[in-house]
């Protein structure tokens, strides 16, 4: 009689590995079997270790028909499942039945014993720490941030955290305040703080919420959604702009929600900014909600008339161009909505009197600051262009995104970058980011082409009237 081999928990997970190894893509056999350590093993019962909760998860709607095709080929049809979570302590354990993989309840992490665990026998492969961009505007540092009473505790928080991140109660820091107020200045000075002070090379990540879900988007079309997590679980300081403008979108949230909880359980630190405080995030889920007061949230205030003629002061300093204090107290008088405008009024006048080598007086501040406040009197967003052009025009947010040539397309993509010249502050660079990241030269383009469309095509112009009255509400 053939006595039969009783079979290690290294040998059952090991075949498993071989099936998986070969059935998925090298780097998502690394980023989400590498990790996986096998526990035990008995009765036909695999028990295997995954780092958080968001991992079962993930392993579970995602890598289902992989597993039951592992299992098997290493223990038979009748093969079970557990899992059991090392890392995760703020989420319940659950368990639940996978697709044709029987599946017991998941045991707590008490109940394995950490000096059991097997060394994992695969090395997960990591960011190339050499070659990684962090996205920061190497200009936004404490050093030429300008501290008054609307921003004190800001900016110490801020500061707090770019000493030690991570190691604070401010876990995540929540900046919120409108706009031109000098969020993104302030969390982008952490990063670069913490790049150049730290002795302990961190991975700092700087994006907008609309990169985030325009990468997210991209992940999926392209099938690449696991490496897309593992970059950003990787992340040590992730700073995340502008997240009201997650608002509305689900799936976007939920991976989100995911990326926030393995960096927090994993003591890596997260920044946010926002337009108002948490609680005033509609169309938001109440469970990415309720994390982002786990931490600090501060908010930055309209300037106060001191704070704004020390900026004034500053940036003319720092652009080595010469105003009178009259000037400065006129033009800190004049505009106290916020520091984008200030700036802007500044350079503009600074440019003006370089080029006609002029001594910039009151009058001609006067000049600039008419033409630059008059335009921005009203804040339109890119984002809420967009929206109008596309419900005007009955096209798809994709299609205005996309590479579409389509003329139905490109004259509606035209017509809304004109119109974030138009409206918006933003560079002809960031302007282009947010038409699918096309360059400068395609914005100028479109602007030269609605600008010159205008003249000699009626129903081209009244396309461009009829959006303007909408975005200024007179429609």
């Amino acid at each position: 009689m053939e006595t039969a081999v009783l079979k290690s928990v290294g040998d059952v997970w090991s075949d498993c590995l071989r099936i998986i190894k070969d059935s998925i893509p090298e780097q998502s056999f690394s980023t989400w079997f590498s990790p996986i350590i096998p526990y035990k093993y008995a009765n036909k019962k695999l028990v295997i270790q995954v780092p958080s909760q968001f991992f079962y998860e993930f392993l579970e709607n995602n890598y289902v028909n992989v597993l039951r095709k592992a299992l098997d080929y290493a223990i038979g049809k009748d093969g079970q499942l557990e899992y059991t979570i090392i890392i995760d302590r703020q989420m319940p354990n659950t368990g639940g039945k996978p697709n044709g993989i029987p599946h017991a309840a998941v045991p707590k992490p008490t109940d394995v014993p950490m000096r059991a665990i097997a060394k994992n026998p695969f090395d997960v492969k990591e960011i190339n720490k050499a070659s990684f961009e962090s996205y920061l505007n190497k200009d936004y540092t404490f050093t030429n941030y300008i501290e008054g009473d609307c921003n004190r505790l800001a900016r110490a928080a801020s500061f707090a955290v770019a000493q030690k991140p991570s190691t604070t109660s401010f876990n995540p820091l929540m900046i919120y305040g409108g706009v031109g107020l000098g969020k993104t200045h302030l969390v982008q000075a952490i990063g670069n703080y913490i790049e150049e002070h730290l002795e302990e090379k961190k991975l700092v990540l700087y994006v907008s919420s609309d990169k985030f879900t325009s990468q997210f988007i991209n992940a999926i079309r392209d099938n690449n959604l696991p490496d897309f997590m593992s970059f950003y679980m990787q992340v040590d300081v992730l700073i995340i702009d502008d997240v009201q403008f997650l608002s509305g979108k689900e799936k976007t949230q939920e991976t989100f929600f995911h990326i926030f909880n393995h960096l927090h359980q994993s003591g890596k630190q997260i920044i946010m900014t926002s337009d108002r405080p948490p609680r005033e995030l509609s169309g938001m889920e109440d469970r990415l909600l309720s994390r982002f007061k786990w931490g600090l949230t501060a908010d930055i205030q309209t300037p106060d008339l001191e704070t704004r003629i020390a900026f004034i002061q500053n940036k003319v300093e720092s652009e080595q161009g010469e105003m009178s204090e009259e000037v400065v107290e006129y033009i800190a008088h004049s505009i106290d909505s916020n520091i984008r405008e200030l700036s802007g009024v500044v350079i503009s006048l600074l440019g003006d009197a370089s080029l006609t080598r002029r001594k910039i007086d009151i009058e001609m501040a006067r000049f600039r600051i008419k033409s630059i406040v008059d335009e921005n009197e009203k804040t339109i967003s890119v984002e809420k262009i967009i929206e109008e052009v596309t419900e005007h025009f009955k096209i798809k947010l994709s299609e205005i995104k996309g590479k579409s040539r389509l003329r139905d397309v490109v004259m509606p993509r035209q017509i809304a970058m004109y119109l974030a010249k138009h409206y918006t502050a933003l560079s002809l660079k960031n302007i282009g980011y947010h038409f699918g990241g096309r360059d400068h030269s395609t914005v100028i383009h479109a602007i030269q082409t609605v600008n010159d469309l205008i003249d000699i095509d009626k129903i081209i112009a009244r396309h461009v009237q009829e959006l303007k009255d909408k975005l200024k509400g007179n429609s």
